[in-house]
């Protein structure tokens, strides 16, 4: 325990950083207006290869601003991975409808194209007026909300065709995927929006925040307005429900900072994952986690996964690293186990249910250095044996 830790995912703050953020106090820009706000929107649609980005205080909040812009609220449901960080289901929520969770992809852990595909065929019914609906309950589907799970994005070239055919829009979770790139090109107009997480344990970050990128101006200007409370004017008339999600300036220079060391940070995530996959390839109780031929992704996290006969010690695992002073952690619990959303509808979840406790996240932070990575490894061998 003398070594030093060795964290999971942590912030790399530099010299800029500090600038930026300190330019905010020097010019007393410190709340929810100033240059940095406009500059990161810019910089991030940028990136995204789309015109328009809308940054807020946090990715939850961009995805519930989205779903509250199409149009989506009570008595709907919204189609969601159950493997998947609760926000997703939570954004869901917060605007009065459901989810309805679906499986996963076993070479991808993204939304299922095929369970979609099936679940929209024979488990749907449009109504007299045109309206798709689940034939059980009668809710509406509003809205498909593929998850960007570790950096890649979905098959989109299935997902989007299968939305479009039955009239809904695409909302895409991306907060682990500024960067990622789809078939060779920027991923922020695959989806109506696509929206992206700063916080701190995401490759790029502000502190907090979030950014909400899309290519349609009527769409991400009205989210820009619900954003900031639906103001009119500079007078305090407001013309519908809007939200308080605004990013401060000073999170903003953080994360306009960040942002311009993204290349940076993407190289490190890949060089970080290609060595624990060469040093685990061909390991017997392991398995690695999942790449994909059509995105270029931005590997936030890395890891294994223990082969079923190996499940019972993952717990084992974990405390070794631990007792090494190496942060490890499960991933996520899937959605359809949480308790707020045991009784929403959801489909079989084979490749979910036989993967969720085998998943272990190692440390990945884009500072990790040659040494650490390699103590890791070692810790890892030793508790493997």
């Amino acid at each position: 325990m003398s070594s030093q830790s060795i964290p999971l995912a942590v912030p790399n703050i530099g010299a800029k950083e500090a600038e930026y953020v300190a330019r905010c106090f020097r010019d007393n820009w410190v709340s929810t207006v100033g240059p940095f706000v406009d500059r990161l929107e810019a910089e991030v649609a940028k990136i995204s290869g789309v015109p328009y980005g809308v940054a807020v205080a946090a990715g939850t909040m961009g995805l519930h601003a989205a779903l509250d812009a199409l149009g989506v609220g009570r008595g709907d449901l919204v189609i969601i991975p159950a493997y998947t960080f609760i926000a997703s289901a939570n954004a869901v929520s917060q605007t009065g409808a459901r989810p309805w969770l679906f499986d996963i992809a076993a070479d991808s852990w993204t939304l299922d194209p095929d369970a979609l595909e099936r679940a929209l065929a024979q488990d749907c019914t449009q109504d007299a007026e045109g309206v798709l609906r689940l034939k059980v309950t009668g809710e509406r589907i509003a809205a498909v909300m593929p998850v960007y799970t570790l950096g890649p994005p979905a098959d989109m070239d299935r997902i989007v065709p299968l939305a479009r055919r039955y009239g809904l829009p695409v909302v895409a979770d991306a907060a682990a995927a500024i960067g990622a790139k789809y078939k060779g090109k920027p991923i922020g107009a695959l989806a109506e929006v696509s929206v992206y997480s700063f916080n701190g344990n995401k490759t790029i970050t502000s502190g907090g925040g979030g950014m909400v990128v899309g290519p349609g101006a009527d769409l991400l200007k009205l989210i820009k307005h619900t954003t900031t409370t639906a103001r009119v004017g500079t007078d305090y008339d407001h013309d519908r429900i809007g939200f308080n999600y605004r990013m401060t300036n000073i999170e903003a220079a953080l994360g306009c900072a960040q942002a311009e060391r993204l290349s940076e940070f993407l190289a490190a995530k890949k060089r970080i994952r290609q060595t624990y996959n060469t040093a685990f390839a061909n390991h017997p109780r392991v398995t690695l986690f999942p790449d994909v031929s059509w995105a270029d992704s931005t590997y936030w996290f890395s890891g294994l996964v223990l082969r079923e006969d190996s499940e019972p010690c993952m717990g084992d695992i974990v405390q070794a690293l631990r007792d090494a002073n190496i942060i490890a952690r499960k991933f996520w619990k899937p959605m359809h186990l949480q308790a707020p959303y045991g009784e929403v509808p959801k489909c079989p979840m084979p490749v979910t249910d036989s993967l969720w406790r085998r998943v272990l996240t190692l440390p990945c932070s884009t500072s990790l250095s040659e040494s650490d990575q390699a103590r890791v490894i070692a810790a890892v061998m030793r508790a493997l044996t």
